[in-house]
């Protein structure tokens, strides 16, 4: 095992290596990771940020777009074979279809590379002419991400930290009830073993339903083909003396396996090479399922900061290997859910969100940012008549009947700490609010030639990731 390992990392050396060798005379390329927590609308963002950079109309906030520095956009095979293509074309055609549908979420990592034109600026931008600059798109789940923390901990940390969760969260109770009547010293069972696996990942799984951020381990709610798999049987378990084929000592064996044999690999074959990042976040939705949720997303988003923070961790120093991610953008989409009127309160609390993960995973280094965007609009704005006044209200059309509806969330406070401090301290439910999300479906789309899909703000975006390189 040792041997190997070190092969696999005098090969992956050399191959940084030659990267850098050839650089300077290759095309330059912006490899940008995008990820979402719980349905963030990480296959739409994707989807509408490639289609507005073929046709620029909508996109005047990306400088290289509004000055025509971008002259042409077009798609190219990806350099990576071995990775599925993410299906732009499919995914763009339900979404401008006549009758629209969201398309399926991605359950993988896939790759686009989408290649600009683009002619320099500066002082010598009349001595040149147009470059190439590709943007090499690597989707991959959220939970993977936040499976990087694993890395960093035993089997026993690990269950403690599972265990204090589970108390507070749907089906937690069952799995721990379940866990009782289980006994981890007594030797290795496997319908045992599964049993607990299952319903742990039953508890996960409703955990991501309630709106809960952090539900790691990843593959088990994206298992893939390790479905069934001994990597993915296993559980938490309370401290104890384990001895040789127990339970515990091979629940201990099993999750060892899954850092070295599932987490390690992705981070090796995607991770490390990422320049920019954008973070999906779903914040009205957290902030729908309540304080405790939000203060899991404020956890979680401090976990994916400190996945960008290879210092704290011997095996990242040695996958970054001196590489940085230059930028990282946490985006809470669904912006199109409010009223413009509110997106000040909901871009507040994400940077006030943002703030507190920057403390509490002590990160410097890269740039980051914090915004509220909606990848594809699928609501207008109205005012109606309310008996308390008149009411700032959008309109859409609803995913489960179909029928036109308006629509009013509730009133976002301007200071986010009225938010943050009920979550941190463990409020059950909001005092004075109450708050609410709709499932609007995709509005049928009238686009001019030029123009890509209607957005809230992935210009703005778009220029914070890939601006400066363009």
């Amino acid at each position: 095992m040792v041997i190997a390992t070190l092969a696999d990392q005098i090969t992956r050396g050399v191959d940084s290596v030659a990267d850098v060798l050839t650089a300077p005379f290759a095309d330059p390329v912006i490899r940008l990771g995008v990820t979402g927590l719980s349905r963030a609308g990480k296959t739409v963002f994707i989807t509408s940020l490639v289609a507005n950079l073929m046709d620029r109309g909508r996109m005047p906030q990306l400088t290289a777009a509004a000055n025509g520095a971008i002259r042409t956009a077009y798609l190219q095979p990806q350099p990576n074979d071995t990775v599925p293509r993410f299906a732009f074309e499919a995914h763009l055609s339900q979404l401008t279809a006549p009758a629209p549908s969201w398309p399926e979420g991605t359950s993988q990592t896939s790759e686009l590379r989408l290649s600009l034109r683009v002619q320099p600026s500066g002082l010598l931008s009349g001595l040149s002419g147009p470059r190439t600059v590709h943007i090499d798109i690597v989707d991959y789940p959220g939970e993977w991400l936040l499976d990087l923390g694993l890395l960093d901990q035993t089997y026993e940390d690990w269950s403690a930290a599972s265990l204090d969760r589970a108390a507070g969260r749907p089906q937690g109770d069952a799995y721990l009830a379940k866990l009782a009547a289980a006994d981890g010293a007594a030797p290795l069972d496997e319908p045992t073993a599964q049993g607990l696996a299952q319903q742990f990942t039953a508890h996960l799984r409703a955990s991501r339903e309630a709106g809960f951020s952090d539900c790691s381990p990843g593959r088990f709610l994206l298992p893939g083909d390790l479905a069934g798999s001994p990597v993915l049987t296993f559980a938490p378990l309370p401290p104890g003396n384990y001895g040789r084929r127990s339970l515990g000592r091979e629940f201990a064996r099993r999750f060892d396996s899954y850092k070295r044999n599932v987490i390690k690999p992705f981070f090796y074959d995607h991770f490390a090479k990422i320049d920019r990042q954008i973070v999906l976040v779903d914040v009205l939705g957290a902030i729908h399922a309540g304080p405790a949720a939000l203060d899991d997303l404020r956890g979680a988003m401090a976990r994916i900061l400190g996945a960008f923070r290879p210092g704290r961790n011997a095996f990242l120093t040695r996958i970054f290997q001196g590489r940085q991610v230059e930028r990282i953008l946490f985006a809470a989409t669904k912006a199109d859910h409010l009223h413009h009127t509110q997106h000040p309160q909901l871009t507040a609390i994400t940077q006030a969100l943002l703030r507190e993960a920057q403390d509490r995973a002590d990160f410097a280094g890269a740039q980051t940012s914090a915004m509220s965007i909606a990848a594809l609009r699928t609501t207008v704005e109205d005012t109606i008549d309310h008996p308390d006044g008149p009411l700032d209200v959008v309109r859409g059309r609803l995913l489960e009947s179909g029928k036109q509806a308006a629509f009013y969330p509730g009133k976002l406070p301007q200071d986010p700490s009225h938010l943050l401090a009920p979550a941190r301290d463990g409020a059950e439910n909001w005092l004075d609010a109450d708050y609410s999300v709709m499932n609007f479906a995709p509005a049928p789309l009238t686009m001019r030639p030029g123009d890509g899909p209607p957005h809230i703000r992935l210009d703005k975006a778009a220029q914070f990731l890939l601006g400066d390189r363009l």
